[in-house]
C-alpha cells in the first residue's frame, strides 16, 4: 500500500476515534451539566452523590453519567408484544447517527497539511474528518434524516400516544427545516462557497459574520450587511431549537399531554439512545452555529491560523470545543427559563414569521452584493 494512503487511512481512523470519543464524553456530561444548571436556576442541589471511582470523595456528582450509563445498559430491554419490531429497533439509530455524521463534516481545526518532523509524516487535512466540497448541503441533508427516527418510533410502537408524538414532531421539524435552510443562504451568497472550511477562512480574513470586528482587516462591506447576517443568525438559532426538540419547542415530548411522546413505549438503552441523540444533536447544532457565524475554530484577529504545528492544532480544537460549550450552556439556560410554546404559536412562528422574513433577508443581501459589485 502507498505510504501516503496509509497515513491518510490511519489519520482518518484516529480522527474518527478521537472525535466520537470526545463527542460521547461531551454528551454524557452535558446531561449532568443540564441537571446541575437547572438545579441552580431552581435553587436546589442536583446530582451530588456519585463520585468518580478513581478519586476520593463525591466531587459534585461527576460519576453520575457513568452510573446512568450502567443503569441503562443493565436494565431489562422490555419490548411490548404489539410493536413492529424491526422498525421499533431501528428508530433510535436514526436519531443518534445523523449528529455523529454531521460532526465529521465540520472542521474543528485548520485543514492545512501538518508535518510531524519526528516521524517524518505529513498529515493531510488534520482538522476535519470529511472535507466535502458541498459539506453544508450534506450536513443539512443528513440532519433531516433524524425526523425518520422519531416518526418510526411513534408509528412502530403501535400506541396512539407515541403516534401523536411522532406526528407532531414531524410537522414541527419539517416546518422549521424550511426556515433553517433559507436562513443560511445569505452566508453562502457572501462567502461564495458551500464548504465549511472555506466559510471559516472567509471569516478569518473578513471577520466573524456575527462579530465582524474580530478580523485581520476590517471589511466595510461586511459591516454594511451585518444587520441581515444577524437576522440570519437569529432565525438559524431559533430554528435549531425547534429541530433539536428543545424547549420552548419540546412539543414532541409534552409529558403532560402525551405521557412521554414518541418514546412512550421504549425502555432501557433504547430509551437512552433517544436522549443521547438529543444531546448529540445539540452538540452538532452548536458546531454548525459556530462554523457558519462565529469563525469556527479560529481565534479573534486571525491568531494561530497559519503555519501551526500539532500544538497549534490542539489549541484550535480547544477553542472550537470551548465555543461549543458556550452554546450548550445557552441551550440549557433557555430550556429552564422560557415556557413551552403552544402548537399554534409554534407553527405561526415558523410559517408566518420566519419563512417570509428569511426570504426577504435573502433578497436584501443579494441586492447589497449586486450594488457592491458595481461600486
Amino acid at each position: 500500500m502507498d505510504g501516503s494512503l496509509t497515513v491518510f487511512i490511519l489519520s482518518t481512523v484516529i480522527k474518527i476515534a478521537v472525535v466520537v470519543g470526545v463527542l460521547l464524553g461531551i454528551v454524557a456530561y452535558t446531561v449532568l451539566a443540564e441537571r446541575k444548571i437547572c438545579a441552580a436556576i431552581q435553587d436546589r442541589v442536583g446530582p451530588n452523590r456519585v463520585g468518580l471511582p478513581f478519586l476520593k470523595g463525591r466531587f459534585w456528582g461527576l460519576g453520575q453519567p457513568i452510573a446512568d450509563a450502567f443503569k441503562l445498559m443493565l436494565k431489562e430491554q422490555f419490548v411490548p408484544g404489539v410493536v413492529k419490531k424491526f422498525y421499533y429497533t431501528l428508530a433510535p439509530f436514526f436519531v443518534i447517527i445523523p449528529p455523529l455524521v454531521i460532526i465529521g463534516l465540520v472542521p474543528f481545526a485548520s485543514i492545512d497539511p501538518v508535518t510531524i518532523s519526528s516521524l517524518k509524516i505529513v498529515v493531510p487535512q488534520p482538522g476535519v474528518i470529511i472535507n466535502a466540497g458541498a459539506g453544508v448541503l450534506w450536513a443539512f441533508a443528513i440532519s433531516s434524516l433524524s425526523v425518520y427516527g422519531i416518526v418510526l418510533a411513534g408509528w412502530a410502537s403501535n400506541s396512539k400516544y407515541a403516534f401523536l408524538g411522532g406526528i407532531r414532531s414531524t410537522a414541527q421539524m419539517i416546518s422549521y427545516e424550511v426556515a433553517l435552510g433559507f436562513s443560511v443562504i445569505p452566508v453562502f451568497l457572501l462567502t461564495g462557497s458551500l464548504n465549511f472550511s472555506d466559510i471559516v477562512k472567509f471569516q478569518i480574513e473578513h471577520g466573524w459574520l456575527v462579530i465582524p470586528f474580530f478580523a485581520q482587516h476590517l471589511d466595510w462591506k461586511l459591516f454594511a450587511m451585518w444587520p441581515f447576517l444577524f437576522i440570519s443568525f437569529l432565525i438559524f438559532l431559533v430554528a435549531l431549537f425547534a429541530e433539536t426538540n428543545r424547549a420552548p419547542f419540546d412539543l414532541p415530548e409534552s409529558e403532560q399531554e402525551l405521557v412521554a411522546g414518541y418514546n412512550t413505549e421504549y425502555g432501557g438503552m433504547k430509551f437512552g439512545m433517544f436522549f443521547l441523540g438529543e444531546y448529540a444533536a445539540m452538540v452538532a447544532a452548536s458546531a454548525l452555529i459556530i462554523t457558519l457565524f462565529f469563525g469556527g475554530w479560529s481565534l479573534p484577529f486571525g491568531l494561530l491560523t497559519k503555519g501551526v504545528g500539532i500544538g497549534g492544532l490542539l489549541i484550535q480544537a480547544l477553542v472550537f470545543l470551548l465555543k461549543i460549550l458556550v452554546f450548550l450552556f445557552l441551550f440549557i439556560w433557555i430550556r429552564w427559563t422560557l415556557p413551552r410554546f403552544r402548537y399554534d404559536q409554534l407553527m405561526n412562528l415558523g410559517w408566518k414569521i420566519f419563512l417570509p422574513l428569511s426570504m426577504v433577508n435573502i433578497g436584501c443581501v443579494a441586492v447589497l452584493l449586486a450594488l457592491f459589485k458595481t461600486l
